[in-house]
């Protein structure tokens, strides 16, 4: 789709209208901090923002830096990401954070590729830290960027790829000011989502997340819950807590042993001392 002049326009004042009444306010929105600015997008990946607000602000008053991050242990990073579910990306900010330490000077790169090539940091991530702390206006979708664009360009479309998407978004990016664009994309979206019934649903990459409840990832949740309270258990006690299946819980620790979350020396379980 080529659009003209007038007709992006239009659509430009459409978002812009809606942000300047009903533009939501974080606290992420209100730095350019390249540090917090990450910790924000990693916290807000398959995460509800309302969960993110109280465990953003703590955790910056805690680790305010990538330094303070990379030289904290991991126990203590991960009794601060209880919560917000997906461990995984609470140990990834600290690798993050030592390999900025180690490679970058302690300063986070202005550059996607770069990113791109740290742990947990996949194209959107790098795109939308790169918009956000830098003010470079690439394009990148998420969730509720998609809906604006399926809701305003594809109404009569079904399986709606991004591919579709992306080459829309860019032809209509407000370039003098890209980081508020998407700001007020979101917060249309956002909306949308309230006023429709699941307008995603039309997209090609829809998908229904597996219920948490009951799931391997849960136990893995509950295992590391302990742990952050205590110095070790053993599998027993780990048995006796959890009251799930033996073989389901040896699984879950030979996975978070694999993923380097844990240290196991004959019956002691903990929390990776690295």
């Amino acid at each position: 789709m080529n659009f003209t002049k007038e007709q992006i326009q239009n659509f430009q004042s459409l978002i812009w209208d809606f942000y300047k009444l009903y533009g939501r306010d974080f606290l992420w929105r209100q730095t350019k901090d390249p540090y917090a600015i990450l910790v924000s997008e990693i916290m807000l990946q398959q995460t509800q923002t309302l969960r993110v607000i109280p465990k953003y602000e703590q955790w910056l008053f805690r680790f305010p830096t990538f330094s303070e991050l990379a030289d904290a242990p991991l126990k203590e990073v991960l009794s601060y990401w209880q919560g917000l579910g997906y461990n995984r990306r609470g140990k990834y900010l600290q690798e993050i954070a030592k390999r900025v330490i180690q490679n970058f000077d302690g300063q986070l790169p202005a550059c996607k590729k770069q990113l791109e090539k740290l742990p947990g940091i996949g194209k959107y991530t790098a795109a939308a830290v790169c918009t956000f702390a830098f003010g470079q206006p690439n394009s990148f979708i998420e969730t509720n960027i998609r809906t604006v664009f399926i809701v305003t360009f594809f109404q009569d479309q079904e399986k709606v790829h991004d591919k579709e998407i992306l080459p829309i978004i860019e032809q209509t990016i407000d370039e003098d000011n890209p980081r508020e664009w998407y700001y007020a994309l979101m917060d249309y979206g956002v909306m949308l989502k309230q006023q429709l019934v699941n307008p995603n649903r039309k997209s090609a990459h829809h998908t229904v997340q597996s219920k948490f409840e009951g799931s391997d990832r849960q136990i893995r949740g509950m295992i590391l819950k302990i742990l952050t309270q205590k110095e070790n258990v053993s599998l027993e006690e780990l048995k006796n807590s959890i009251k799930r299946k033996p073989e389901r819980i040896k699984k879950a620790l030979q996975q978070l042993t694999k993923e380097g979350f844990l240290n196991i020396s004959g019956d002691v379980i903990q929390i990776s001392q690295l």
